[in-house]
């Protein structure tokens, strides 16, 4: 198996669903907790870890730790969902206001990055199989965008997204190839710098990334970036083990690499399956599930649902032989159910407002979680 960590940011609200700025005193209070530009959500990072067992637990202790000081402070709570549902969507609060690269955040992307999400990080020691692994989970991205889906609403209306986050988000660079080798992750790294395309070695916003201690030349795992906030922390888990036993399932068959499987023509394949992904990619941000989006296999058209379907059927005997096809069992609830952003738009559309959804959920969300530290986490001290 694979050690496998997240990044979590989260909004912090009202119970009647208005978004409100707390990072500032959260991250005074509370350790493992960090600011995003703005100060209307937050970010915890779980440490690397192996079993799913105890990844449940440490996706959910924090929140809950968050849960009891927001109480101290007043009528707060945790709400779900990837965009503004409710509340002001123009105006940038500063968490920091002296930092100059929140600066040029805020003067260079307005509100669009005001977002929350999950980033999903696995071990992955060796550079050109990390290469590799990118490369594959760049041209599925898509998948896993339509599985998380969980912005349908910004500003209090339906956007005609699903992920209403990604089809906004200010993908940085433009345009970002399928990395050939680590040295031509470094050259092209080093490159973006120098022309200032990337402020930062951070400034890399793609659906999925190499990371590592000391970018780009010290790399140690995968970064997938493009998933929605995914508030449950057992539906984060069936989609973290599809990963997992995909990147398992690559690294036993090295000819899953979409730069030699692909039959896509060899002279332009590697620019083809960009241009392929990020129209996959729209695709999925706008319908999710129900998203057409194309094989990169062959091109041919394929629902999204389907495509996921077909995957977890090739990788289910490799997550039951490493032990936890269990935990990516839920997968077939969430196909079957839809995933957060379906199930809110059909409450939209028989009748309930952007509001009583989104307080419905905001409810369902912590009972949950209080229901888990019962079961199967230890009890937490205030």
């Amino acid at each position: 198996m694979l050690s496998k960590g997240f990044e979590v940011e989260i909004y912090t609200s009202t119970p009647e669903g208005d978004i409100v700025g707390l990072s500032d005193k959260i991250v005074a209070a509370l350790d493992g907790f960090v600011r995003e530009p703005d100060s209307r959500n937050v970010e915890y990072t779980t440490p690397p870890c192996y079993r799913y067992e105890r990844l449940l637990c440490d996706l959910v202790r924090p929140r809950l730790r968050l849960r009891n000081y927001l109480k101290q402070l007043g009528n707060y709570t945790l709400i779900p969902g990837s965009t503004l549902s409710l509340g002001d969507t123009d105006r940038f609060w500063r968490s920091d206001p002296g930092n100059p690269y929140h600066s040029y955040i805020e003067q260079t992307y307005g509100t669009s990055v005001v977002t929350a999400s999950i980033h999903i990080n696995v071990g992955i020691s060796d550079a050109e199989l990390l290469m590799r692994a990118c490369r594959l989970i760049r041209v599925e991205a898509p998948l896993y965008l339509a599985l998380s889906a969980s912005s349908p609403f910004l500003g209090g209306e339906p956007t005609g997204y699903h992920s209403t986050r990604w089809g906004l988000f200010p993908k940085t660079p433009a345009h970002v190839p399928l990395f050939e080798s680590h040295t031509h992750f470094i050259q092209w790294t080093e490159q973006q710098l120098a022309t200032g395309t990337m402020q930062n070695v951070r400034h890399l916003w793609s659906s999925v990334r190499p990371n590592g201690d000391r970018r780009p030349y010290n790399l140690n795992r995968l970064e997938l970036r493009i998933c929605d906030l995914v508030i449950d922390p057992v539906a984060l888990l069936a989609i973290t083990a599809l990963l997992e036993a995909r990147l398992l399932q690559l690294a036993a068959d090295p000819t899953l690499d979409p730069l030699e499987a692909s039959q896509l023509p060899s002279a332009t394949r590697a620019h083809d399956l960009v241009v392929l992904t990020d129209a996959n990619e729209l695709a999925a941000s706008r319908h999710s599930l129900d998203a057409e989006l194309r094989h990169w296999q062959d091109g041919r058209p394929i629902q999204a649902k389907e495509w996921i379907e077909q995957l977890y059927q090739t990788v289910w005997p490799i997550a039951k032989q490493q032990g936890f096809s269990c935990f990516l069992l839920p997968l077939k609830q969430l196909l079957r159910e839809g995933n957060e952003a379906q199930r809110w738009l059909k409450l939209y559309e028989q009748g309930l407002s952007v509001r009583s959804i989104m307080q419905q959920a905001i409810q369902t969300a912590a009972a949950y979680e209080a229901s888990l530290q019962d079961d199967l986490c230890q009890p937490l001290v205030a």
